[in-house]
């Protein structure tokens, strides 16, 4: 299934649909199947082969991002793999400009604009029978224009709760929040770190053609067979806001909403929950308890929010050993007491560390797993809401109601040898 995508509002020209690709080149340049640029049967041009083998080496390292990024005296690319850029082998300097200037043509992008930034989207087959989307967008620089090609993969072929990570207390605490009639379903954390994934983890196991599930994104990047999907057109006027409250109008059942940014969104999220509806969105915040600081530092009413709020997770991606090469790491006891062990758990164990193999192109991690603070609200935890208490005295309340913290979560990862310990700090530092 295939990302569906609306124009980008900063776009200076329409993007195309799929079906609606046309490229300003030679006409014997690219195929055009159903409105794919195919770069598999393009010309030989240096610029085009170098597209073509630079898009296959992200796809085959599955790379979230291609970040083309000029020099005064050359140009690097690096890939983005499990949350970390790599470079990969320097390219041809004299081929920068125009290897930048094909991106922007498939992207329907103006090439003769470099003066500001641009958006774009293109689809492209990369190879027989795969077809892939990518987001664009150009940002004027000291030496030229760095773009950055954002891969939107397709629906991941798993999309249950299983798929996330979570324990089986956690499974069943978040299992219990989303089927529940009516509330608001909290997903925080940083840029990157999954929380979309999650709210479209949730949707997946609540459709049905008994409910009506609408959500507002920006953009939308992910189509899921039976849910009503809005892309945010902030110039067109369309924001969160006037979405969320069209929705209430269209007799739904389950509201997600990408993310609540403002007064206005939150305010009418939160009275939507109060009135019949299930509410799931994301916040950015470290961890669980300062989501509701947060979001009545925006302005909601602690006693709305206290009526509302039904559960609120925090989450990290945290990169997975390989399997094929991870090594036993010995650590010190009084290093592993202070990352948070107890000395029972130290009991004939150890962790593994990361090597490098072929496998994993030499970075000793494969993929990334979720690691989660899932938090309840409970009756205490509403009346300390109602009362304004701060976040400290919400993460005590909850540390005594047993909820786990990203920490513990992380070293979880650890001890069960999923990741390394190095890894699960940087993950879940502490500002």
């Amino acid at each position: 299934m295939q990302a569906s995508f609306q124009p980008a509002a900063a776009s200076p020209r329409p993007i195309p649909t799929a079906h609606e690709i046309e490229v300003r080149t030679k006409p014997k340049a690219f195929a055009r199947d159903a409105g794919t640029a195919s770069l598999a049967h393009s010309d030989d041009a240096p610029a085009v082969r170098l597209l073509t083998e630079t898009l296959q080496e992200a796809t085959r390292r599955n790379a979230s991002d291609l970040h083309i990024e000029p020099a005064e005296h050359g140009w690097r690319v690096r890939l983005r793999i499990d949350g970390v850029l790599h470079e990969i082998p320097p390219p041809p300097a004299h081929l920068r400009d125009a290897f930048i200037t094909r991106v922007k043509v498939l992207a329907r992008m103006d090439i003769a604009e470099r003066r500001v930034p641009q958006d774009g989207r293109l689809r492209i087959s990369t190879a027989p029978g795969r077809v892939e989307d990518y987001r664009v967008n150009s940002l004027p620089t000291l030496f030229g224009e760095k773009l950055v090609l954002r891969r939107l993969d397709a629906l991941p072929a798993d999309l249950s709760l299983d798929s996330l990570g979570l324990d089986a207390r956690q499974r069943d605490t978040v299992d219990a929040a989303i089927r529940a009639p009516h509330g608001l379903v909290l997903v925080t954390g940083p840029t990157g770190s999954g929380k979309t994934l999650s709210l479209y983890c949730f949707l997946n196991l609540l459709n049905g053609e008994a409910r009506n599930l609408c959500s507002v994104e920006d953009p939308a990047e992910i189509q899921l067979a039976g849910i009503n999907q809005v892309s945010v057109r902030e110039k067109a006027g369309l924001t969160f806001a006037v979405a969320l409250r069209a929705f209430l109008r269209q007799d739904p059942d389950v509201i997600m909403v990408g993310e609540i940014r403002d007064e206005e969104t939150a305010d009418v999220a939160v009275k939507a929950a109060q009135t019949g509806h299930l509410v799931l969105s994301t916040l950015h915040t470290n961890d669980a308890p300062a989501a509701i600081a947060r979001l009545i530092d925006i302005g909601v009413e602690p006693y709305n929010l206290a009526a509302a709020l039904r559960m609120v997770t925090a989450q990290r991606l945290v990169r997975r050993l390989c399997a094929a090469c991870r090594v036993p790491a010995p650590q010190s006891a009084a290093a592993l007491r202070a990352a948070g062990f107890t000395v029972s758990q130290l009991d004939g164990w150890q962790p593994y560390a990361a090597r490098g193999c072929a496998a994993c192109h030499g970075i000793g991690y494969r993929g990334r797993v979720g690691v989660h603070q899932v938090m309840p609200v409970s009756d205490a935890m509403r009346e300390l809401i109602v009362a304004s208490a701060g976040t400290h005295e919400l993460a005590r309340l909850a540390q005594t109601e047993q909820v786990a913290t990203l920490r513990d979560a992380a070293l979880a990862r650890v001890r069960d040898g999923t990741t390394s310990l190095a890894e699960a700090l940087a993950a879940t530092e502490v500002a």
